[in-house]
């Protein structure tokens, strides 16, 4: 029997495609995205969230929470709750697109998927597209509810396009903290005929890390959106990266997850790469095949960064967005 939760999740899809379906003049303009996210766990989903949400070059159908082993149990509503506060308190949205909670905990094995209202969402928001025209799916955490997708209508590869930060490099994959929290939802994802685009951990090291002065120069000054993307930058600077460094403020963090936005806004370089199996330690196995995957190789960060401050600006400039109650600058030089 279906939950009321999940039902109304249908009815929510219902509503969206006939209104998609009525617009379509507009709509097919824009590049239809959700989002899986375990935002909370760190601060890179929140500046990938506020980037996503200021782009109206952008249809953003939902936004769904995913777990992670560093926040508190139950994982996923940690997130959600992290999630509802990021889209209306900060950035103000009382309109906006459905926001669901994922599922609490990695696949307990490769072939049954964990039912929830974000699965069934991501399921039925796909009905409307094509293999010529799919639906962008963005993973910026544990992908789990994208493999539970996979299992519980495995037609959906012929709608979607998977596009996730994860793994260390190619051609060797690696540990990476979003497919370490569900190895299994990757070893799913990677045996499905679903397109899927990977930016992994070493080109974002190399190309969306920013120093602290970097970090307050982008955004610190941009209005209460920015500002509260800088108090989030510093509290996570302070907490995980400073103690270590003591005086030293030259150290930068990675702002991982935005990979992903730029790759939909045209802003890396990729190539087309073999289809790989992934074993239990994260590593590949290339076995031989036709079948490929698409490996994001660079990043234009210069271009991204300032495409991202501009559309902090002009969301703001078109929308009321209250400025945070306090805010606390941490003064670094």
């Amino acid at each position: 029997m279906t939950s009321p939760v999940r039902r109304v999740a249908i009815l929510i899809v219902a509503v969206l495609v006939g209104f998609r379906l009525a617009g379509a003049a507009n709509t097919n303009a824009k590049i239809s995205v959700i989002l899986s996210t375990d935002v909370g766990n760190e601060i890179d989903d929140q500046w990938a969230v506020a980037y996503m949400l200021t782009n109206p070059a952008l249809d953003v159908l939902g936004i769904i929470s995913a777990h992670a082993p560093t926040v508190p149990a139950p994982a996923a509503n940690y997130t959600y709750r992290v999630l509802v506060d990021e889209v209306e308190n900060h950035l103000g949205m009382s309109v906006h697109p459905p926001l669901f909670e994922g599922s609490n905990l990695p696949l307990e094995n490769d072939h049954a998927p964990r039912g929830n209202a974000g699965v069934d969402f991501i399921i039925e928001s796909s009905r409307s597209f094509v293999p010529d025209h799919r639906l962008f799916v963005l993973a910026i955490g544990a992908a789990t509810d994208v493999a539970s997708v996979i299992l519980q209508d495995p037609t959906v590869v012929d709608r979607i396009q998977v596009v996730a930060m994860g793994f260390r490099d190619w051609p060797d994959g690696g540990d990476e903290f979003n497919v370490a929290n569900d190895v299994k939802a990757w070893q799913v994802i990677l045996r499905s005929r679903v397109p899927v685009v990977i930016g992994c951990g070493n080109v974002c090291q190399a190309a969306l890390a920013l120093t602290p002065a970097q970090a307050k120069a982008l955004v610190a000054a941009r209005g209460p959106v920015g500002a509260w993307l800088w108090d989030e930058y510093q509290a996570w600077y302070f907490r995980n990266v400073k103690p270590l460094r003591r005086d030293d403020f030259s150290k930068p963090w990675i702002i991982w997850d935005t990979i992903t936005l730029a790759y939909v806004a045209g802003l890396t370089e990729q190539k087309m790469v073999p289809r790989p199996v992934l074993r239990d330690d994260m590593v590949f196995d290339h076995v031989p095949t036709s079948d490929t995957i698409t490996w994001i190789t660079s990043v234009d960060s210069k271009r991204m960064w300032s495409d991202f401050a501009g559309k902090l600006d002009e969301f703001q400039r078109t929308h009321a967005v209250a400025p945070p109650a306090c805010r606390q600058d941490m003064s670094f030089h």
